[in-house]
C-alpha cells in the first residue's frame, strides 16, 4: 500500500467510528442502558474533562517519548479495551468510568493522526494532505447514512457494535505495516520548548480564544441530544442519520470554498458571522420543532461550527509564531472541543428534561456573548487598520 493510500484509509476508517460516536452515543447510553437524560450528560461532560486533560497533557507528552505509530496503536488498543468494557457495564458509576477511560484514549486519535499526515508531508511521502482528510469527511457522512438504516432494522443496539466492528478494523490497519518514518522515535529538543503562558502574552489572544471556546460550546446540546430530539419531533427512523449529516456536508461544502471566498475577511468578522449564524441555529430548531426546520438549521454549522474554527485557524497562522502553533491547538482542542462542552453538557441536559427545545435556545448563553465579543474584536481591527494606513502616509 503506498502512503498516499494509507493515509486516507486510516482517516476514513477513524472518522467512519468519529461519524457513529459523535451524534450517537449519548443516546445510545440513553436508549439501551436505562440511564436519564441528566445522567447521561453528567457522564459525557465528566468524559470530556478527561478529553481536555488527555489532549492537552497526555499526548504531547507521549509524542515527545514514542514513535507516531506506537501511538496510533496504544491510542487504538486503549479505545478498543475501554469498548468492550462497556458490555458488562450496567450501572451509572460503571458507565461513568469506562466513559472516562473510553475519553482518555479515544479522541487522542484524531490529533494523532493529523501529526502522523504532517510527518509525512514534512518527509515529502504525502503529497496530499487534503486528498486523504477528505477521506475522513466520507467516513463520517457515510456511516451516519447507513446506520440509522441498521438502527431502523435491529434497534439501537447496532449503535454499540457499528462503533466496536470500526475502531476493530482500525486497530488492526494500524498493526499493520505503515510508512519507516512513523516507526521513528522522536528527537527531544530542549531549545524549542514553549511555555503555554507565553501564548497570552500574543496580542489580543485571550479574547479570540474566549471567542472560539462560546461558540464550540454552543454546539453541546445538539452532539448530545440531536440524535434523540430528532426521534421526539418525530423524525422518519431511516432519515436521521442524513438529517445528522446535513451539517457535516455543509461544513465540507464551506471548507471547499473557504480560501477563495473568505479569506480577504479578517478573524474578527468571521467570528462575529459564525456566533450570528450560531444563534439563528438555535432559534430556529427552539421556535418550530419540526423536520423540515431542523434540516434547514443543519445547513447553518458551516456558520456556527466551520465558520469559527475558519477563523481561529486564521488568527493562528497570522499572529502566533510557528514554534507556538502546536501548543495554541492544544488549548482549543482543551478548553473549546472538551472542557466548554462539558459544562453546557450538563446545562443542557437540565434543560432538556424540562422541556427537550430548551436545551437548544439555552446554548444562545453561549453564542450571544461570543457574537458581542467578536463585534468588539472586530472594532479593534478596524481600528488597528486605521492606524496602520495613516502611518504608511
Amino acid at each position: 500500500m503506498n502512503t498516499q493510500r494509507w493515509m486516507s484509509t486510516h482517516f476514513f476508517s477513524f472518522f467512519l467510528t468519529w461519524g457513529i460516536f459523535l451524534p450517537y452515543w449519548s443516546g445510545w447510553m440513553i436508549q439501551t442502558k436505562g440511564i436519564s437524560v441528566s445522567e447521561a450528560s453528567l457522564i459525557m461532560s465528566i468524559g470530556l474533562v478527561a478529553r481536555g486533560l488527555s489532549t492537552l497533557f497526555a499526548f504531547p507528552y507521549l509524542l515527545e517519548r514514542v514513535s507516531n505509530k506506537a501511538l496510533l496503536n496504544i491510542a487504538g488498543i486503549g479505545t478498543l479495551a475501554a469498548l468492550l468494557s462497556y458490555i458488562p457495564a450496567d450501572s451509572f458509576t460503571a458507565l461513568l468510568i469506562v466513559t472516562v477511560i473510553l475519553h482518555i484514549f479515544y479522541p487522542t486519535l484524531m490529533p494523532a493522526l493529523d501529526s502522523v499526515a504532517g510527518v509525512l508531508v514534512q518527509s515529502k511521502q504525502l503529497k496530499h494532505y487534503g486528498k486523504s482528510r477528505q477521506w475522513g469527511s466520507i467516513g463520517f457522512v457515510s456511516v451516519g447514512i447507513l446506520l440509522t438504516v441498521f438502527t431502523g432494522m435491529f434497534g439501537d443496539d447496532m449503535i454499540f457494535w457499528a462503533l466496536l466492528l470500526g475502531i476493530s478494523c482500525f486497530v488492526a490497519l494500524s498493526l499493520t505495516n505503515g510508512p519507516e518514518i512513523l516507526s521513528k522515535k522522536p528527537q527531544i529538543s530542549q531549545s524549542v520548548k514553549v511555555n503555554i503562558l507565553d501564548l497570552f502574552k500574543t496580542k489580543h489572544f485571550l479574547v479570540v480564544l474566549i471567542i472560539v471556546v462560546l461558540l464550540q460550546a454552543a454546539h453541546a446540546a445538539y452532539y448530545n441530544y440531536g440524535y434523540i430530539f430528532l426521534q421526539e419531533i418525530h423524525a422518519p427512523i431511516y432519515l436521521i442519520g442524513v438529517i445528522i449529516n446535513i451539517a457535516v456536508i455543509a461544513e465540507i461544502i464551506f471548507f471547499s470554498m473557504a480560501d477563495k471566498r473568505f479569506n480577504r475577511f479578517s478573524p474578527g468578522t468571521l467570528l462575529a458571522l459564525a456566533a450570528a449564524g450560531s444563534s439563528l441555529r438555535w432559534v430556529l430548531v427552539f421556535a418550530f420543532p419540526n423536520v423540515v426546520v431542523f434540516c434547514i438549521a443543519q445547513t447553518l454549522h458551516a456558520f456556527s461550527f466551520a465558520m469559527g474554527h475558519y477563523a481561529f485557524m486564521k488568527y493562528l497562522t497570522t499572529n502566533i509564531p510557528h514554534t507556538h502553533i502546536p501548543k495554541a491547538q492544544g488549548m482549543y482542542s482543551a478548553f473549546a472541543l472538551s472542557w466548554s462542552t462539558a459544562v453546557f453538557t450538563r446545562f443542557g441536559g437540565f434543560l432538556y428534561e424540562i422541556e427537550p427545545r430548551f436545551a437548544f435556545i439555552g446554548m444562545l448563553a453561549c453564542s450571544l456573548p461570543a457574537m458581542f465579543i467578536a463585534l468588539g474584536y472586530r472594532k479593534l481591527e478596524v481600528e488597528k487598520d486605521v492606524l496602520v494606513s495613516a502611518e504608511v502616509r
